[in-house]
């Protein structure tokens, strides 16, 4: 008998406290509510409630909630008080729509260890007879939607429950409508879970845009930033070395020394290889600095921190590098970005020819306009290759560019859009490019790429790849690709990839890239030597085919 009461005992005790929820759980909770109630439900999708304030009083009801039971009965109790939905016939509608739903997990609402079965029931209801047609916080215009009618409360660190409106915001937006959500390094519901304490603990400005930084990186799209002076400050600070310099093998080539007004001699040499700044190589900087810098991969992080390994808060920097075979230590001044005197480089030419005989041109994609694009290709188009370099960002010349070189129409293409009527979906349409053209460009397409061929740059490099003759030599590309959405959070400017981008075959190229034909980086040596190595094997590639 006494075993049995034992085991009653435990049996209870253990149901009681499965009931008992943690202030994160709670939290969690609500965020995923609130978000999908946002987006989801009628009433609230139409604008007729002050949704935020709605967040506000509930973060402080879960603070007298420590259970699963009297959770549901809030919830429940605020579902109710939304008004009643009316059954939505267009819901139940089948769609010929194709849904890409990777990212697409409402799951959470049938987990038993927090809801119940009423509220799981009404939460489901909601998603059957969801809103359809305009909605109040997203908008559309052509392909691309937009977040809209969000309140300020400024960049600053004003309260806890403020904090947790742009958490849950931001981790909404994501998790509705970034098309690459399924992608991230860490699980985003993983994300919640270890943002929300760290929210929880901020106390300050700087605290409390590190913490959103870190947010927005946790993206890993390299399309995605936060616009914020005050950890610009932070993590680089506002002088830096009057050096220009290219990145190679973990190393920094100095391949420029700016004048200063103060006309002070420059302790650098042009050729000059920087390895250590401070005591760290540039990969620990790097790796170091990463945590608040968004990318797709490790060469976009690198690409879009290398500007900033020369600058610093102090009015020195001590410098290790290699000169003419010998390592050195230099203790080098930094000035501020208004003391440093940087010449204007000559303009690079739009397009020009590589040999005498006018046999191989060359296109810098980054300055050909659309009004060029007719003009160049008549100087071009009896040339046995054009060489176009997109190691940089065209100007919207890929619809005439294609209708020139590639022989038919093609599907060069897919997107996935977001399903505004089913928030968390995407729908898939495949694109074409060029048309019928048997006067089409019969030499070869050289395409040069690196990790600064980004977005559009990509899109570009996959229209030239279905020339019949294309080569694409050089370096992964960036890896975010699809068009952007541009929004604040906590009144800093932000955004994330809009649309996602993919082969024709469903192939993805977001965090990986477009994999060159031929793959070359520049080397520590080459830049020393002022070499282009990838153009060069691009000519030897010419040279060898011929």
């Amino acid at each position: 008998m006494r075993k049995y009461s034992l085991f009653i005992f435990l049996f209870l005790s253990l149901h009681f406290s499965a009931q008992v929820l943690s202030e994160d759980q709670k939290l969690e909770s609500l965020c995923r509510v609130w978000g999908f109630l946002k987006y989801y439900h009628p009433d609230v999708a139409k604008g007729n409630l002050n949704w935020d304030q709605q967040l506000f009083k509930k973060i402080n009801e879960l603070e007298r909630i420590n259970d699963k039971a009297t959770l549901n009965h809030l919830y429940s109790n605020w579902i109710e008080s939304l008004g009643k939905i009316n059954e939505c016939t267009e819901c139940l509608r089948e769609k010929d729509t194709t849904y890409f739903l990777k990212n697409f997990d409402l799951s959470w609402i049938d987990n038993s260890k927090i809801f119940t079965n009423v509220t799981s029931q009404k939460l489901r209801y909601i998603e059957n007879n969801r809103n359809i047609g305009n909605h109040h916080y997203v908008g559309k215009g052509g392909r691309k939607i937009y977040f809209r009618n969000e309140n300020s409360y400024g960049s600053g660190f004003s309260s806890k429950q403020v904090s947790l409106l742009e958490l849950f915001r931001y981790w909404n937006y994501v998790e509705y409508f970034f098309p690459y959500k399924y992608q991230t390094d860490q699980n985003w519901n993983d994300v919640l879970t270890e943002m929300i304490p760290k929210f929880l603990h901020i106390d300050n400005d700087q605290d409390y845009q590190l913490a959103l930084a870190e947010l927005v990186t946790k993206t890993d799209d390299s399309h995605a930033f936060l616009f914020s002076p005050l950890i610009s400050l932070y993590q680089y600070g506002n002088r830096k070395l009057p050096v220009e310099y290219s990145y190679a093998e973990g190393k920094l080539v100095i391949t420029k020394i700016n004048d200063n007004r103060f006309h002070e001699k420059i302790p650098f040499t042009i050729g000059d290889v920087i390895y250590d700044v401070n005591g760290k190589t540039i990969p620990q900087m790097i790796n170091s600095l990463g945590k608040y810098i968004p990318a797709s991969n490790s060469w976009g992080k690198v690409n879009k921190i290398k500007s900033k390994l020369l600058f610093s808060s102090n009015d020195s920097l001590s410098v290790k590098l290699e000169r003419n075979g010998q390592n050195m230590e230099v203790i080098a001044k930094t000035y501020f970005i208004k003391d440093i005197i940087i010449k204007k480089a000559p303009a690079s030419q739009t397009w020009k020819f590589l040999d005498e005989k006018k046999k191989i041109g060359y296109v810098n994609m980054g300055i050909l306009a659309k009004d060029d694009v007719n003009e160049m290709y008549k100087a071009m188009r009896f040339t046995e290759s054009i060489i176009f370099d997109l190691r940089n960002y065209p100007k919207l010349t890929i619809i005439p560019l294609s209708e020139l070189l590639l022989p038919q129409s093609t599907t060069y293409y897919q997107f996935t859009f977001p399903e505004t009527s089913y928030p968390g979906k995407f729908y898939s349409r495949k694109n074409n490019i060029g048309r019928k053209n048997p006067d089409y460009y019969k030499g070869n397409v050289i395409v040069l790429v690196d990790e600064n061929t980004q977005s559009q740059a990509e899109t570009t490099t996959m229209m030239f790849k279905q020339h019949p003759k294309s080569k694409i030599i050089g370096s992964n590309t960036s890896g975010a690709n699809g068009d952007i959405i541009k929004f604040k959070i906590a009144d800093l400017d932000t955004c994330f990839t809009g649309l996602g981008a993919y082969y024709p075959d469903g192939r993805e190229t977001q965090r990986i890239g477009i994999i060159p034909d031929i793959l070359i980086k520049p080397t520590v040596e080459g830049i020393k030597n002022g070499k282009d190595e990838v153009l060069e094997r691009a000519l030897l590639y010419i040279k060898n085919k011929n």
